[in-house]
């Protein structure tokens, strides 16, 4: 879980990870756009890593960028903690490449583009993980800065 060392040419998927709900945001490395693709709910361990499966045999992406949460300051928490133990455990199952991104924001920034869409309240809840995701990813095209 370093810094590409590459260029990877393919589908890249993007993980918003939490406690109870996984954000998935999917992209391509040529085009360079993120785009929104599911909310996985993360209540049961096999049933999530399930769903990922799914998602990774019907997408064959290259690369895998999962969002690292931290305090506003960059210290880590019990979720980067656990964020990280589930990027571990995505690299032991697929056996694909993890690039760990600064998520910082991102959920608040998600929501605000849901506002500015006309979704409000409970009605953002399906789908800001998702966008969250998406921010994550696009924000690896747009910077291709890892953290380790």
């Amino acid at each position: 879980m370093t810094g590409i060392t590459e260029n990877p040419c393919g589908t890249i998927l993007a993980f918003d990870f939490g406690k109870k709900r996984i954000g998935v945001a999917i992209g391509d490395s040529m085009l360079q756009l993120a785009h929104p693709l599911v909310t996985i709910d993360n209540t049961v361990t096999e049933q999530c890593f399930a769903a990922i499966a799914k998602l990774i045999e019907a997408w064959q992406p290259v690369l895998l960028v999962v969002g690292l949460p931290t305090h506003d300051d960059g210290r880590e928490h019990e979720l980067t903690r656990l964020c990280r133990r589930f990027a571990r455990r995505l690299t032991g199952r697929f056996g694909l490449e993890i690039v760990l991104i600064d998520e910082r924001y991102t959920s608040i920034t998600a929501s605000v583009a849901l506002k500015e869409l006309g979704v409000r309240g409970k009605k953002q809840k399906p789908m800001l993980d998702q966008m969250a995701a998406q921010q994550i990813l696009q924000s690896f095209f747009d910077d291709n800065h890892a953290v380790t």
